[in-house]
């Protein structure tokens, strides 16, 4: 193996992350398959890219009413323990999506309720999931196992899509049972973990709700760096990062393609994105560089989509589009989390998420609205202008440009 190739996969010779990296291959997979089914499902029962963007606003809603207090709860419950209680509520709301659908009683407002429910586990669910791989690899690691995680997760971005596409054509409740039966290999692996063997935190006193929260915000409002990170993460993922909706319309209604074309575009996405995670994995560090160059390619290639009429050439640039926002989001996360001092990591990764997910009830129902009334072609175009005034406003912001970074290096005194 060479170099590169052990510094990428580094993080894997610690045995509870080999064991978390290994249930995330099987339940990522079911998990894709589920997102994908659960956007074509809504379009097949209502036949309306608006009833998508509600499946969206009911899916992200609980990240806009709880996101912002996510944090304090992690940094106050044993991540492990939060994870296996969060994997177990979400195999019962798989299972309750498989019964309806196969059942063949499922209503839209079933999908919605449901949605909403398993909406609000992984309020808690992701920056518990965070939190918990700090404790599997520490700090020096951390970098290359959250570019790992995000690997993992757009190798299933590719998979997942790709099969669910098939399995649509019998219905989507398949999809669904696979998703809950997935769940049982994540929790296996949790439960065999060595809890001796984790990295240990500094002891600090449990956060209130409320007090903990202030704090966590006080230490970001003091940070400049952070603010425009926080920032960029905000409108990009509101206003770039809708593809549970523009997907299944741009494959259905623009290209008046089957699920099938759906299942392949996306997973031509996660493709792209699991390239941009392998790069991310690669540097083994966080790079303000690889973050603007990547968030750069994934807006650029979303104005590019705007016109097209081909699944060719809109797999191309989903392809693009995949491996810009995974080079930019790891980069992003990696960031936050290295720059946050233990007591508030939990704090700073929810604050993270929250700017990630906090809008995207909001951003489902406008993006479903956007390709009600101008198709695929006005929410791209609109993703893409947005996205590209928020890149270069950033880099702005950060003081980086090719040019500006090349001066200060020649400025830097030498030492000896």
């Amino acid at each position: 193996m060479t170099k590169a190739a052990k510094r990428t996969f580094y993080s894997l010779r610690y045995r509870n992350y080999r064991l978390f990296f290994g249930g995330q291959i099987v339940s990522q997979t079911g998990s894709w398959m589920q997102r994908i089914a659960l956007g074509w499902f809504v379009l097949q029962l209502t036949h309306s890219a608006f009833d998508v963007g509600v499946m969206a606003f009911a899916q992200f809603m609980p990240y806009m009413a709880f996101g912002l207090f996510a944090g304090v709860l992690t940094d106050r419950l044993d991540a492990r323990r939060t994870v296996i209680a969060t994997q177990v509520a979400q195999l019962v709301s798989a299972s309750a999506l498989a019964w309806i659908a196969l059942g063949g009683f499922a209503q839209p407002w079933m999908l919605y309720t449901i949605a909403f429910l398993n909406g609000t586990v992984l309020v808690l669910d992701v920056p518990s999931r965070q939190q918990l791989t700090y404790r599997m690899v520490g700090r020096d690691d951390l970098p290359n196992a959250i570019a790992l995680n995000s690997t993992l997760f757009n190798a299933s971005r590719i998979f997942g899509p790709a099969v669910a596409g098939v399995v649509l054509v019998a219905g989507a409740g398949i999809c669904f049972l696979v998703n809950a039966v997935s769940f049982l290999a994540v929790l296996l692996g949790l439960l065999a973990m060595r809890v001796s063997e984790f990295f240990p935190l500094e002891q600090f006193e449990r956060p209130k709700i409320l007090a903990g929260t202030r704090e966590g915000l006080a230490w970001v409002r003091r940070q400049p760096r952070m603010l425009v990170l926080l920032t960029l993460t905000f409108v990009l993922s509101t206003f770039c990062f809708n593809f549970n909706v523009t997907l299944p319309v741009l494959a259905k209604v623009t290209l008046h393609g089957h699920s099938y074309v759906y299942g392949l575009l996306s997973a031509v996405f996660g493709a792209g994105a699991l390239v941009g995670a392998l790069t991310a994995a690669s540097l083994g560090r966080a790079s303000t560089k690889v973050l603007l160059t990547g968030g750069l390619v994934f807006v650029a290639g979303e104005l590019l989509l705007a016109p097209l009429r081909s699944a060719i050439l809109a797999g191309a640039l989903l392809f693009l589009v995949g491996a810009g926002f995974t080079a930019w989001s790891a980069n992003s996360n990696a960031s936050m989390q290295l720059a946050a001092p233990d007591h508030l990591r939990g704090r700073i990764i929810g604050l993270y998420f929250y700017a990630f997910n906090g809008t995207g009830a909001l951003a489902g129902i406008m993006t479903g609205w956007l390709c009600a009334v101008g198709g695929t072609e006005l929410a791209f175009l609109f993703s893409g202008i947005v996205g590209l005034v928020a890149i270069v406003g950033a880099a702005l912001a950060l003081g980086w440009t090719p040019r500006l970074t090349t001066r200060r290096r020649a400025e830097q005194p030498q030492h000896a």
